[in-house]
Protein backbone atom coordinates (compact mmCIF):
# COMPACT_ATOMS: atom_id res chain seq x y z
CA UNK A 1 0.00 0.00 0.00
CA UNK A 2 1.72 3.55 -0.93
CA UNK A 3 1.23 6.22 1.21
CA UNK A 4 0.93 9.64 0.11
CA UNK A 5 2.40 12.25 1.58
CA UNK A 6 0.07 15.81 1.41
CA UNK A 7 1.06 19.03 3.03
CA UNK A 8 -1.33 18.26 5.83
CA UNK A 9 0.54 15.32 6.86
CA UNK A 10 3.69 16.70 7.11
CA UNK A 11 4.40 18.13 10.94
CA UNK A 12 4.78 21.64 10.75
CA UNK A 13 8.30 22.89 12.08
CA UNK A 14 7.88 24.36 15.83
CA UNK A 15 10.69 27.19 15.45
CA UNK A 16 10.85 26.74 19.24
CA UNK A 17 10.46 23.72 20.23
CA UNK A 18 13.52 22.01 21.74
CA UNK A 19 14.76 25.36 22.69
CA UNK A 20 12.28 25.51 25.93
CA UNK A 21 13.12 22.21 26.61
CA UNK A 22 17.14 23.64 26.57
CA UNK A 23 16.17 25.90 28.60
CA UNK A 24 14.49 23.89 31.25
CA UNK A 25 17.51 21.35 31.05
CA UNK A 26 19.78 24.31 31.63
CA UNK A 27 18.06 26.20 34.73
CA UNK A 28 18.50 22.14 35.93
CA UNK A 29 21.95 21.86 35.40
CA UNK A 30 22.55 24.92 37.77
CA UNK A 31 20.46 23.69 40.66
CA UNK A 32 17.27 25.56 40.01
CA UNK A 33 14.39 23.44 40.31
CA UNK A 34 11.92 24.14 37.37
CA UNK A 35 8.12 23.47 36.23
CA UNK A 36 6.10 24.47 33.08
CA UNK A 37 4.67 27.67 32.83
CA UNK A 38 1.83 28.69 30.20
CA UNK A 39 3.24 29.59 26.37
CA UNK A 40 4.56 33.01 26.06
CA UNK A 41 3.37 33.73 29.65
CA UNK A 42 4.32 33.77 33.51
CA UNK A 43 1.49 31.70 34.77
CA UNK A 44 1.77 28.25 36.09
CA UNK A 45 0.71 25.31 33.66
CA UNK A 46 0.28 23.09 36.58
CA UNK A 47 -1.07 23.00 39.96
CA UNK A 48 0.82 22.26 42.73
CA UNK A 49 4.12 23.63 41.05
CA UNK A 50 5.84 24.90 44.42
CA UNK A 51 5.84 21.03 45.09
CA UNK A 52 6.90 19.73 41.81
CA UNK A 53 9.57 21.56 40.61
CA UNK A 54 12.40 19.55 40.16
CA UNK A 55 15.62 19.17 38.84
CA UNK A 56 15.05 15.42 37.26
CA UNK A 57 16.21 15.53 33.83
CA UNK A 58 13.72 12.58 32.87
CA UNK A 59 10.90 14.65 34.25
CA UNK A 60 11.46 17.69 32.61
CA UNK A 61 12.16 15.93 29.26
CA UNK A 62 8.50 14.42 29.65
CA UNK A 63 7.14 17.86 30.38
CA UNK A 64 8.58 19.64 27.43
CA UNK A 65 7.90 16.57 25.15
CA UNK A 66 3.81 16.74 26.06
CA UNK A 67 4.24 20.66 25.86
CA UNK A 68 6.93 21.94 24.07
CA UNK A 69 5.57 25.59 23.82
CA UNK A 70 5.24 26.06 27.66
CA UNK A 71 8.31 28.81 29.21
CA UNK A 72 9.97 27.31 32.16
CA UNK A 73 9.56 28.77 35.79
CA UNK A 74 11.90 28.49 38.57
CA UNK A 75 11.06 28.35 41.99
CA UNK A 76 13.04 30.61 43.75
CA UNK A 77 12.57 28.97 47.23
CA UNK A 78 14.27 25.67 46.64
CA UNK A 79 16.31 27.33 44.07
CA UNK A 80 18.19 29.30 47.12
CA UNK A 81 17.15 32.67 45.10
CA UNK A 82 16.07 36.15 45.82
CA UNK A 83 15.71 37.40 42.08
CA UNK A 84 15.76 41.52 41.98
CA UNK A 85 12.70 42.45 40.01
CA UNK A 86 13.28 45.79 37.85
CA UNK A 87 10.91 46.83 35.84
CA UNK A 88 11.20 49.54 32.69
CA UNK A 89 8.89 52.48 32.72
CA UNK A 90 6.06 52.18 30.65
CA UNK A 91 4.34 55.42 31.11
CA UNK A 92 4.61 58.57 33.44
CA UNK A 93 7.32 58.12 36.38
CA UNK A 94 5.96 59.15 39.98
CA UNK A 95 7.01 62.90 40.62
CA UNK A 96 9.50 61.83 43.79
CA UNK A 97 11.45 59.33 41.44
CA UNK A 98 11.21 61.57 38.12
CA UNK A 99 12.77 64.47 40.26
CA UNK A 100 15.94 62.28 40.81
CA UNK A 101 16.34 61.10 37.44
CA UNK A 102 14.85 57.98 37.40
CA UNK A 103 13.09 55.98 34.94
CA UNK A 104 13.88 52.14 35.43
CA UNK A 105 13.46 50.06 38.56
CA UNK A 106 17.63 49.40 38.24
CA UNK A 107 17.43 53.04 38.36
CA UNK A 108 15.77 53.34 41.63
CA UNK A 109 18.05 50.50 42.67
CA UNK A 110 21.11 52.12 41.94
CA UNK A 111 20.03 55.33 44.22
CA UNK A 112 19.72 53.33 47.13
CA UNK A 113 23.21 51.94 46.89
CA UNK A 114 24.50 55.10 46.98
CA UNK A 115 22.05 56.16 49.78
CA UNK A 116 23.48 53.10 51.66
CA UNK A 117 26.36 54.07 51.03
CA UNK A 118 27.04 50.42 49.13
CA UNK A 119 28.40 49.83 45.30
CA UNK A 120 25.51 49.24 42.83
CA UNK A 121 25.41 45.20 42.99
CA UNK A 122 25.42 44.46 38.99
CA UNK A 123 27.80 41.60 39.46
CA UNK A 124 25.81 38.90 39.04
CA UNK A 125 23.55 36.59 36.62
CA UNK A 126 21.76 38.77 34.89
CA UNK A 127 18.40 38.35 32.23
CA UNK A 128 17.18 40.88 30.51
CA UNK A 129 13.17 40.59 30.08
CA UNK A 130 11.55 40.76 26.47
CA UNK A 131 10.07 44.74 27.31
CA UNK A 132 13.03 45.65 28.68
CA UNK A 133 13.08 44.88 32.91
CA UNK A 134 16.37 43.19 34.07
CA UNK A 135 16.66 39.99 36.65
CA UNK A 136 19.55 39.95 38.83
CA UNK A 137 20.05 36.61 40.82
CA UNK A 138 21.35 36.52 44.02
CA UNK A 139 21.79 33.90 46.88
CA UNK A 140 19.90 33.72 50.28
CA UNK A 141 22.02 33.92 52.93
CA UNK A 142 21.17 31.03 55.06
CA UNK A 143 19.11 31.42 58.26
CA UNK A 144 17.93 34.83 56.25
CA UNK A 145 13.61 35.72 56.71
CA UNK A 146 13.58 37.08 53.09
CA UNK A 147 9.85 37.44 51.64
CA UNK A 148 8.72 38.37 47.98
CA UNK A 149 8.11 41.95 47.79
CA UNK A 150 6.08 44.15 45.50
CA UNK A 151 7.48 47.87 44.57
CA UNK A 152 7.28 50.03 47.47
CA UNK A 153 4.53 47.89 49.79
CA UNK A 154 5.30 47.06 53.10
CA UNK A 155 9.49 46.13 52.88
CA UNK A 156 9.79 46.88 49.56
CA UNK A 157 12.56 48.41 47.95
CA UNK A 158 10.67 51.43 45.66
CA UNK A 159 8.88 51.93 42.86
CA UNK A 160 9.74 48.95 39.68
CA UNK A 161 11.73 46.95 42.30
CA UNK A 162 10.09 43.82 43.16
CA UNK A 163 11.48 40.65 44.83
CA UNK A 164 11.20 37.15 44.02
CA UNK A 165 12.23 35.24 46.72
CA UNK A 166 10.22 32.40 49.19
CA UNK A 167 7.27 31.11 47.67
CA UNK A 168 7.95 32.81 44.23
CA UNK A 169 8.64 32.18 41.36
CA UNK A 170 11.05 33.81 38.06
CA UNK A 171 10.23 32.95 34.24
CA UNK A 172 13.75 31.23 33.18
CA UNK A 173 16.09 32.68 30.77
CA UNK A 174 15.44 30.92 27.40
CA UNK A 175 11.48 31.74 27.90
CA UNK A 176 9.26 33.98 25.67
CA UNK A 177 6.78 36.99 25.75
CA UNK A 178 4.80 38.26 22.60
CA UNK A 179 5.80 42.14 22.06
CA UNK A 180 3.97 43.42 19.15
CA UNK A 181 3.54 40.14 17.65
CA UNK A 182 6.74 38.87 17.86
CA UNK A 183 8.43 36.71 20.30
CA UNK A 184 11.22 38.09 22.17
CA UNK A 185 13.17 35.76 25.00
CA UNK A 186 14.57 36.06 28.28
CA UNK A 187 17.86 37.01 27.47
CA UNK A 188 21.46 36.41 29.50
CA UNK A 189 23.16 39.70 29.52
CA UNK A 190 26.00 39.08 32.77
CA UNK A 191 26.84 35.43 32.88
CA UNK A 192 28.46 35.35 35.88
CA UNK A 193 27.95 33.23 39.12
CA UNK A 194 25.46 34.34 41.34
CA UNK A 195 26.23 36.61 44.08
CA UNK A 196 25.28 36.55 47.73
CA UNK A 197 22.63 39.01 48.00
CA UNK A 198 24.56 41.94 49.97
CA UNK A 199 23.87 42.83 53.58
CA UNK A 200 22.62 46.50 52.97
CA UNK A 201 19.55 44.25 50.61
CA UNK A 202 19.26 41.55 53.27
CA UNK A 203 19.01 44.20 55.90
CA UNK A 204 16.06 46.02 54.53
CA UNK A 205 14.21 42.88 52.99
CA UNK A 206 14.02 41.50 56.44
CA UNK A 207 10.66 41.73 58.19
CA UNK A 208 10.44 43.92 61.33
CA UNK A 209 10.82 41.57 64.62
CA UNK A 210 7.23 41.00 66.19
CA UNK A 211 6.48 43.34 69.18
CA UNK A 212 7.34 41.99 72.22
CA UNK A 213 4.95 40.83 74.79
CA UNK A 214 4.11 42.64 77.35
CA UNK A 215 3.81 41.18 81.15
CA UNK A 216 0.39 42.58 81.79
CA UNK A 217 -2.03 44.17 78.75
CA UNK A 218 -3.79 46.77 79.60
CA UNK A 219 -7.00 46.02 81.13
CA UNK A 220 -10.43 47.34 79.68
CA UNK A 221 -11.92 50.27 81.86
CA UNK A 222 -13.96 49.06 84.81
CA UNK A 223 -17.65 48.26 83.14
CA UNK A 224 -20.82 49.62 85.02
CA UNK A 225 -22.01 46.06 85.48
CA UNK A 226 -21.54 42.01 85.38
CA UNK A 227 -23.61 41.80 82.21
CA UNK A 228 -21.14 44.25 80.36
CA UNK A 229 -18.29 43.34 81.56
CA UNK A 230 -19.21 40.03 80.00
CA UNK A 231 -20.20 41.28 76.66
CA UNK A 232 -17.03 43.22 76.15
CA UNK A 233 -14.53 40.26 77.11
CA UNK A 234 -16.72 38.19 75.02
CA UNK A 235 -16.49 40.81 72.14
CA UNK A 236 -13.00 40.79 73.12
CA UNK A 237 -12.25 37.48 72.43
CA UNK A 238 -14.44 37.02 69.09
CA UNK A 239 -12.39 39.52 67.10
CA UNK A 240 -9.19 38.15 68.49
CA UNK A 241 -10.51 34.83 67.06
CA UNK A 242 -11.44 36.71 63.55
CA UNK A 243 -7.75 38.28 63.36
CA UNK A 244 -6.15 35.36 64.33
CA UNK A 245 -7.48 33.53 61.95
CA UNK A 246 -7.87 35.84 58.79
CA UNK A 247 -6.19 34.29 55.46
CA UNK A 248 -4.12 36.80 53.52
CA UNK A 249 -6.47 37.67 50.86
CA UNK A 250 -8.72 39.32 53.77
CA UNK A 251 -6.41 39.93 56.23
CA UNK A 252 -6.50 43.87 56.21
CA UNK A 253 -10.37 43.78 55.86
CA UNK A 254 -11.13 41.36 59.13
CA UNK A 255 -8.36 43.78 61.33
CA UNK A 256 -10.19 46.83 60.44
CA UNK A 257 -13.45 45.96 60.82
CA UNK A 258 -12.43 44.14 64.13
CA UNK A 259 -10.67 47.52 65.31
CA UNK A 260 -14.03 49.25 64.03
CA UNK A 261 -15.86 46.52 66.15
CA UNK A 262 -13.73 47.17 69.25
CA UNK A 263 -14.42 51.12 68.35
CA UNK A 264 -18.18 50.88 69.00
CA UNK A 265 -17.25 49.86 72.68
CA UNK A 266 -14.58 52.82 73.27
CA UNK A 267 -17.61 54.76 72.28
CA UNK A 268 -19.20 54.18 75.19
CA UNK A 269 -16.65 54.11 77.70
CA UNK A 270 -16.21 50.23 78.13
CA UNK A 271 -12.87 50.01 77.18
CA UNK A 272 -9.88 51.55 76.59
CA UNK A 273 -7.95 52.82 72.92
CA UNK A 274 -4.67 50.93 73.99
CA UNK A 275 -6.43 47.44 75.53
CA UNK A 276 -7.74 47.48 71.83
CA UNK A 277 -4.40 48.15 70.30
CA UNK A 278 -2.80 46.18 72.45
CA UNK A 279 -5.38 42.56 71.54
CA UNK A 280 -5.57 43.06 68.04
CA UNK A 281 -2.28 43.40 67.85
CA UNK A 282 -1.11 40.09 69.93
CA UNK A 283 -3.86 38.28 67.84
CA UNK A 284 -2.16 39.45 63.86
CA UNK A 285 1.23 38.52 65.40
CA UNK A 286 1.46 35.69 62.83
CA UNK A 287 0.67 37.92 60.43
CA UNK A 288 3.57 40.17 60.86
CA UNK A 289 6.23 39.67 58.15
CA UNK A 290 3.79 37.62 55.59
CA UNK A 291 3.37 38.71 52.17
CA UNK A 292 4.67 42.45 53.06
CA UNK A 293 2.15 42.99 55.85
CA UNK A 294 4.26 44.48 58.58
CA UNK A 295 3.93 46.24 61.52
CA UNK A 296 3.26 49.63 60.42
CA UNK A 297 0.34 48.92 57.87
CA UNK A 298 -1.48 46.75 61.32
CA UNK A 299 -1.10 49.43 63.69
CA UNK A 300 -2.32 51.92 61.01
CA UNK A 301 -5.14 49.76 60.17
CA UNK A 302 -6.07 49.07 63.88
CA UNK A 303 -5.72 53.01 64.66
CA UNK A 304 -8.50 53.97 61.45
CA UNK A 305 -10.86 50.96 62.52
CA UNK A 306 -10.97 52.46 65.59
CA UNK A 307 -11.54 55.84 64.89
CA UNK A 308 -14.28 54.41 62.41
CA UNK A 309 -15.92 52.46 65.36
CA UNK A 310 -15.80 55.22 68.66
CA UNK A 311 -17.88 57.12 66.36
CA UNK A 312 -21.24 54.67 66.62
CA UNK A 313 -21.03 53.61 70.42
CA UNK A 314 -22.71 50.42 71.13
CA UNK A 315 -25.41 50.51 74.08
CA UNK A 316 -26.97 47.84 75.24
CA UNK A 317 -30.30 48.53 77.00
CA UNK A 318 -31.46 46.83 79.89
CA UNK A 319 -33.55 43.53 79.93
CA UNK A 320 -37.31 44.22 80.00
CA UNK A 321 -38.74 43.45 83.29
CA UNK A 322 -40.87 40.82 82.97
CA UNK A 323 -45.00 41.69 82.68
CA UNK A 324 -46.75 41.33 86.32
CA UNK A 325 -47.52 38.07 87.43
CA UNK A 326 -46.01 35.85 85.36
CA UNK A 327 -43.33 33.71 86.89
CA UNK A 328 -39.77 34.83 85.86
CA UNK A 329 -38.10 32.05 83.93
Amino acid sequence: MTTIVTSATIARPRPFAGKLLHAALEAAERGWPVFPLVPRGKKPAIERWQQRATCDPRRIRRWWTRHPRCNVGISCEPAGLLVLDLDAAHGRVPEPWARRGVAHGRDVLALLAQLAGEPDPVDTFTVVTPRGGEHRYFSRPPESRLRSTVGERGRGLGWHVDTRGPGALVTAPGSLATVHGVPVPYTVTGDLPVAILPGWLVSALTPLPPPPLEAAPPSPLPATSRRVTAYVQAALDAEYRNVATATEGHRHITVFAAAAACGELLGNNWISAAAITQHLTDAARRHLGVADFDRAELSRTIRDGIAKGRKHPRILTDRPAPPRGRARA
